[in-house]
């Protein structure tokens, strides 16, 4: 409802309008003025600052890459979890760790703000983050998985994403607390890891927020 409040609030000032058929407190359907115009520079800035500033969420994020082998798809989580406000990154087995000139290109250099860290064993990794108190859930196909949208994801969570090809191995699947799945609809069986990581990330924070 807050999201909504400030959906509205901000109609005015972006010369949004509702279709002539409904009213504000129902309509769906919402159509743009003329002369309305994409957000830069400042005005981008001061629009996304009031959002956040309004509409912060609850929640402690953090994100476990068990080998995440390709420098595009760290740089992209990179970029992914700067824009969900993560808390930490934890870099495991033979992810590439910045700085490297992919994952800089790719992510614009969002690993000099979010804050990660470098562990070989992404069981030493998973146990850490338990005793900070982070429910750690694994992104992956697995027997126990549910609907990523059904599972209820408390205040710190870490999301564990794994290889291209592999996915999370079984003995890290074994050390996590749940596992979670992307339902796919088409003829493919799985998303790109940076891919889906945003999409369970952006869920988590738009539910418990």
């Amino acid at each position: 409802m807050q999201a909504l409040e400030y959906f509205f609030r901000t109609f005015n000032r972006h010369k949004l309008t509702f279709c002539h058929l409904c009213s504000p407190a129902s309509c769906h359907r919402v159509r743009y003025n003329c002369g309305m115009k994409p957000l830069i520079g400042t005005e981008l800035k001061r629009f996304l600052r009031d959002y956040k500033r309004e509409n912060r969420p609850d929640v402690m994020l953090a994100a476990l890459l068990q080998s995440v082998e390709y420098p595009a798809n760290v740089g992209s989580i990179f970029r992914a979890a700067d824009g969900a406000g993560v808390a930490e990154l934890v870099l495991t087995g033979i992810t590439p760790t910045p700085p490297h000139p992919t994952i800089e290109k790719v992510g614009r250099y969002k690993s000099l703000r979010v804050p990660w860290r470098y562990e070989a064993d992404p069981l030493t990794a998973v146990a850490a983050l338990k005793q900070q108190g982070y429910r750690v859930v694994a992104i992956e196909l697995a027997d126990t998985a549910v609907p990523y949208h059904l599972y209820p994801y408390p205040q710190k969570t870490c999301l564990v994403v794994g290889h291209e090809d592999h996915g999370v191995t079984k003995a890290v699947l074994a050390a996590c607390d749940a596992a979670v799945f992307l339902p796919m609809y088409g003829k493919g069986v799985s998303l790109n890891v940076h891919v889906a990581l945003s999409i369970v990330l952006y869920h988590i924070l738009h539910k418990n927020g």
